[in-house]
């Protein structure tokens, strides 16, 4: 059963900081280790963070020793009541720098109110001294990571920034792309082939519904079991396949939600500019993102999608 904190003994108190220091320590180790690939910089500033929380563990260790001797009982921060439950966002890959930066702000907060607690329940001077100094350090520290982005040089700062907006387009622009083309092109066909086919709108409504979430569920699924991220840096594949399952709902969805206007022709008309609209919102995205010339791409689009347009009305005519 966890401890009080006011019920603490000097003794647990001093081996509760050891074991905090040590925690701290791996955390901001794994930090760099996840970061330094695409944050470099910031890798650099979380592995110096990790130096000075072992050079702090070293120094409780040895006041420690000199007041209590050689063992130091185990005592965890989950075995006192208090301390936040910690979310190991550490372990995923790769890791994102708002939310180091948001965990490690919470770290450091957290540990400093524990030494600045601690000094209310010890007496001994030099160990009190101790305290202090750590709770300053870690004041610091706080600081360090709240403004982590004023700590990076310039260019190290624009670097990593290029680096974030490729992470960014890796993980959510080419799956959410993927699936608007998708979910807008491949839907012309079945929802203008039924309207034309029973000049319905109820119709038409029913089967672009029942196109737009089943190639959403497919394309979803299809794009989480590509591959897992932990090669081509494209993030967690259940994040990408609902991005990409959702974007193709979205791109099927705008062109059929026109449909529960009764009038057949409103409806229609209405769906005509739908689709244009959509079609010029996926050139604009793979010409501000992927880099590709915006005429360029309009074209390709515009093409696809009218020749995937005219491919239904054919067949619901006919």
């Amino acid at each position: 059963m966890a401890k009080n904190f006011k019920d603490l003994s000097e003794r647990e108190i001093l081996a509760l900081a050891i074991g905090l220091e040590e925690e701290d320590a791996r955390v901001y180790s794994d930090f760099a280790d996840g970061l330094k690939e695409t944050y470099p910089s910031t890798a650099k500033m979380f592995e110096e963070m990790r130096g000075q929380e072992s050079q702090h563990r070293a120094w409780l260790i040895e006041t420690f020793q000199k007041r209590f001797g050689e063992h130091i009982p185990l005592i965890r921060r989950q075995d006192v009541k208090g301390f936040i439950e910690r979310r190991p966002v550490w372990l995923t890959r790769p890791l994102g720098i708002n939310v180091v930066r948001k965990q490690a702000e919470a770290m450091e907060m957290e540990t400093r109110q524990f030494y600045e607690r601690a000094l209310d329940r010890v007496t001994d001077a030099s160990v009190r001294k101790l305290l202090g100094d750590l709770a300053e350090v870690e004041r610091q520290h706080y600081h360090a990571a709240e403004s982590l982005e004023e700590n990076i040089a310039p260019e190290a700062r624009e670097a990593e920034e290029t680096a974030g907006r490729r992470l960014f387009v890796l993980q959510i622009i080419q799956p959410g792309l993927a699936g608007l083309m998708d979910g807008s092109v491949s839907t012309l066909a079945p929802v203008f082939a039924a309207a034309f086919a029973t000049r319905s709108s109820h119709d038409a409504f029913l089967v672009g519904l029942a196109a737009s979430l089943g190639a959403g569920i497919s394309m979803g699924f299809a794009e989480a079991l590509s591959d897992d991220g932990s090669l081509t840096g494209r993030g967690h594949p259940w994040v990408r396949g609902a991005v990409c399952g959702l974007m193709t709902t979205a791109g099927g969805i705008g062109h059929t939600l026109p449909y529960l206007i009764p009038d057949f022709r409103v409806a229609t008309g209405a769906a005509v500019l739908i689709v244009a609209a959509e079609l010029a919102v996926i050139s604009y995205i793979r010409h501000r993102y992927m880099d590709t010339p915006f005429l360029s791409a309009a074209f390709q689009v515009v093409v696809g999608g009218v020749l995937v347009f005219l491919t239904g009305i054919l067949i619901g005519s006919s």
